[in-house]
């Protein structure tokens, strides 16, 4: 008996020690399970884009009426909700693709004291966070990376509080010096700011700088409807508007290599989001006379008013003479039904053919840098440019007001000669004549006692449309998609609603938040869901804080 309890421990640590011999090949030099931390960097900064564009695309183009899906009766068109994971990609940004990889990048950074890659690393996390609750509304967060199997919400005001703290620990970081130079390692792996790395850091520390100021920026101004926002926030706003983004050619702009689909920008062809939707009228009607006037019902290339008109969209291209060459867009949920189909999508044409291709557009080119790059924008001076008219103008700056207004403007003017001449056909450049005729024409507010917060807001639509999707929606709520404010927006008729009438539930409600990641918190985490009523069919139909009063 003795004999064979001997046996029976010497198999158990030779048993043992071969487990072990196996559980080794996990950390084998040649295949290594963690990376250091200017490595997570490029895939963190791509995913920013895609998980942007995934929702925009699927939702908050389609809420705003940015642009509109080739078939009738889009759900998000009629502002309504779907049980799947459509409006859940930047969920997924913050707790997967980015998640515990940011968290190890900053982690690791610190521990090595590369102050400036931790500073980034912060940034992209508030980046991150102020989206999603921007989407969702409540969200995970000091839980976010517990490991457990559930996890409770927080409510926007802690969340919003986070991010100021996660810009404030970003701002820290950037201004300490690095122990060793990692320069190179960040321009070969940032594709955001990397091309400001010359021989130093200095340049590229100071963008980042403006990066974060810019969230702190667009933060304050989701606040208007705050009794506090004219006293405190709307200059909080223009404070950090003025440390951010000095003029256009210092904007947030991811770039792509362009080899082939799988690394082309997200808004291109070869990126492939947006080939199923369509051009929106309200851009075209803004385009077309209609920022203080009324469209041109059939606007053309020689009529058109405003000359961004072509170098953001393209006319129909069709057999009929009324038609051929005309500027136009889908209706909110009626598509682009026919057999032959005419209204164009973002990328230049409506139908694509082996022999005529999509030509690509704007900041929707082609994708490929044999023939354009186009880049997709995180924020832009000009857009932070009219969060500050705004805050201005609802602080009674009326004169400061309308500085910032025409800033954004030409600011929009520049965006687009450097970033949206895209495509198989390139636009030429709006000249300085084009520019400064619109700028005195009629559909531009020539003075501060002119000026309205429609004139403010609807350049702001054209600014950032096709790109800003989480921005716009959030314009959208905070005025109660007003169409006095965006004169181009289409109020749904009744019938056209997701939420109709029944009994005691009120219907045509439009939509303030997106439910969370269906197939994350619906199946996993519904307890949790509960306690803020995301269980209830009206959940997307309740305001965040941020459009409250209180």
């Amino acid at each position: 008996m003795k004999y064979f309890k001997i046996t029976c421990l010497i198999l158990l640590l030779f048993s043992t020690t071969g487990c072990k011999k196996w559980l080794d090949i996990n950390s084998d030099p040649a295949s290594p399970q963690t990376s250091k931390a200017e490595f997570y960097l490029a895939p963190i900064i791509a995913q920013m884009a895609i998980c942007a564009t995934t929702d925009y695309n699927g939702v908050q183009f389609k809420l705003t009426q940015n642009i509109g899906a080739q078939t009738a009766n889009d759900t998000f068109e009629r502002q309504g909700f779907a049980a799947t994971d459509v409006g859940g990609t930047l969920w997924r940004f913050v707790y997967i693709n980015a998640g515990l990889n940011l968290e190890d990048m900053i982690k690791k950074a610190e521990s090595v004291q590369n102050n400036t890659l931790a500073g980034v690393g912060y940034a992209i996390k508030a980046w991150g966070f102020q989206m999603l609750t921007d989407s969702h509304g409540p969200v995970i967060l000091d839980e976010a990376f517990k490991d457990q199997l559930t996890f409770k919400y927080q409510d926007q005001p802690e969340v919003y509080a986070k991010v100021r703290e996660w810009c404030q620990l970003a701002l820290v970081r950037l201004n300490t010096p690095d122990v060793g130079d990692y320069s190179q390692v960040l321009k070969a792996n940032d594709f955001l700011f990397g091309n400001t790395i010359g021989t130093d850091l200095t340049t590229y520390k100071a963008r980042w700088r403006k990066f974060i100021y810019a969230i702190l920026a667009q933060q304050y101004s989701h606040l208007t409807n705050k009794p506090q926002f004219v006293t405190n926030y709307a200059d909080s706003v223009v404070k950090y508007v003025d440390l951010s983004f000095a003029s256009a050619a210092e904007d947030a702009m991811i770039s792509f290599a362009g080899a082939s689909s799988a690394n082309a920008s997200t808004l291109s062809v070869n990126g492939g989001y947006l080939g199923s939707n369509r051009i929106g009228q309200p851009i075209v009607n803004y385009l077309s006379g209609g920022v203080r006037g009324t469209p041109q019902t059939n606007p053309t290339a020689a009529t058109a008013v405003d000359p961004r008109i072509t170098r953001m969209i393209n006319p129909m291209v069709t057999t009929v003479a009324a038609t051929n060459g005309v500027y136009r867009g889908v209706a909110v949920t009626v598509g682009d039904i026919p057999a032959v189909k005419t209204i164009p999508s973002p990328y230049g044409s409506a139908v694509p053919t082996v022999a005529n291709p999509y030509p690509g557009k704007y900041l929707f080119g082609v994708g490929l840098a044999t023939t354009d790059s186009p880049k997709f924008p995180l924020f832009s001076y000009s857009q932070l440019q009219f969060a500050k008219a705004e805050a201005l103008f609802l602080k009674g700056n009326l004169g400061g007001a309308h500085t910032a207004y025409i800033n954004g403007i030409r600011g929009h003017f520049a965006f687009t000669n450097l970033y949206g001449l895209n495509g198989t056909t390139k636009a030429p450049a709006i000249t300085a004549a084009e520019e400064n005729t619109y700028i005195a024409s009629s559909e531009v507010a020539q003075n501060a006692g002119a000026l309205t917060i429609a004139d403010i807001m609807g350049q702001k639509y054209i600014a950032q449309w096709g790109w800003a999707g989480q921005e716009q929606f959030c314009d959208m709520r905070k005025y109660r998609y007003n169409p006095n404010v965006f004169r181009q927006f289409k109020p749904l008729e009744p019938a056209q609603f997701f939420l109709q009438s029944t009994g005691s539930t009120a219907g045509n409600r439009y939509v303030y938040r997106i439910r969370p990641r269906y197939n994350s918190e619906y199946i996993w985490n519904r307890e949790a869901l509960n306690e803020f009523g995301g269980l209830s069919d009206l959940y997307a139909y309740q305001e965040t804080w941020f459009t409250l009063p209180n």
